[in-house]
């Protein structure tokens, strides 16, 4: 029992000792960080085992026949692994980390996390390797020269919406030799936010006429001109003159007739209205859909989720707006 106790009380203070620099797992780094000596780790790479085990070999055979030679190559060998050990490490002890901005992407998209490395010394940094703890393999490499900065976009897939908190970045370097490995963690405090996915294949625009009818987007008193095809037209408004004078070899396309005044339309996009029977996350993608059909079509839409209430506006400030709502429909924080 006694043993038990003073391991116990050994791993104890250790962990006491150690907590008082070292980062907790899951902590966010907020802000600008510095990777101090006391963030950087360093360890013989299996190159680097290699050549301690070649240079004991050296040694033991300089020992065994007394070759002065034997001894001068092996101290140099040596040497070189003490300066390469150096070097590896500051490679990478007191750069700066800087989180950059994540922009919001629709799910079964990748979201890109922007990580800035600034060197601030007089020490040209090389072959830094930046990616995600849990890849195996670093997809990032890349220089720093000294007084500059580099950037690092690190890109991971999305599957729900909402908000996505990235994973542990892991910083490394072998250079010079690759005889020593040094790393580094950094826990980016920034977060992405996910759409829904817009649905594939959703029916066409809840377009309402003042009268309460289903009309067409656009009047047909004054003829205004063409315009691209867009899903949803009605074939009989294709404009067949210009379409034929369109050599497709050029990238012609199909174009549309466009017309101004005749009756007006209301666009109300309401969650409450579409089918109840439809699963949640397939009615917050048709929302999504809409939104945007409805942006590339520059029709007006008011918008509608629950107690939430937008007016009928277009334009970027708008679609952000409608689309950041339905990322967090249900998750209990404000939109």
């Amino acid at each position: 029992m006694q043993p038990t106790a003073r391991a116990q009380g050994f791993r104890g203070w250790l962990r006491r000792a150690t907590g008082a620099w070292l980062p907790r797992k899951g902590t966010l780094d907020t802000g600008e960080v510095l990777l101090s000596q006391r963030r950087v780790f360093i360890l013989p790479s299996k190159a680097g085992l290699g050549f301690a085990a070649l240079s004991l070999i050296l040694l033991i055979g300089s020992v065994n026949y007394t070759l002065g030679l034997g001894f001068a190559l092996t101290f140099l060998a040596v040497s070189c692994a003490l300066v390469d050990m150096v070097a590896t490490y500051r490679n990478l002890a007191q750069l700066h980390l800087r989180q950059g901005r994540a922009a919001p992407v629709f799910a079964g998209q990748e979201a890109q996390f922007e990580l800035a490395i600034a060197n601030r010394t007089r020490l040209a940094r090389y072959a830094i390797r930046a990616d995600f703890s849990d890849v195996p393999e670093p997809r990032h490499v890349t220089d720093v020269a000294a007084g500059a900065q580099a950037s690092v976009v690190l890109a991971i897939p999305t599957t729900a919406r909402g908000w996505l908190s990235p994973p542990r970045v892991k910083l490394s370097t072998r250079f010079p030799l690759g005889l020593f490995h040094a790393w580094s963690y950094w826990r980016p405090g920034t977060r992405a936010l996910i759409y829904p996915r817009p649905e594939d294949g959703a029916p066409s625009l809840p377009l309402v006429g003042n009268s309460g009818s289903q009309v067409r987007a656009a009047g047909s008193d004054d003829f205004a001109g063409v315009r691209n095809y867009q899903a949803g037209d009605s074939p009989r408004q294709l404009a067949w003159r210009q379409i034929a004078r369109l050599d497709p070899a050029l990238g012609g396309q199909l174009v549309t007739k466009h017309f101004e005044g005749g009756e007006g339309s209301d666009l109300v996009l309401d969650f409450d209205a579409l089918p109840a029977s439809l699963d949640l996350e397939l009615r917050l993608s048709r929302m999504a859909r809409w939104v945007l059909d409805a942006e590339q079509r520059a029709l007006p839409y008011a918008f509608r989720l629950g107690a939430l209430r937008y007016e009928a506006a277009l334009g970027a400030a708008h679609q952000a707006a409608c689309l950041r709502a339905l990322a967090l429909h249900g998750s209990g924080e404000p939109a």
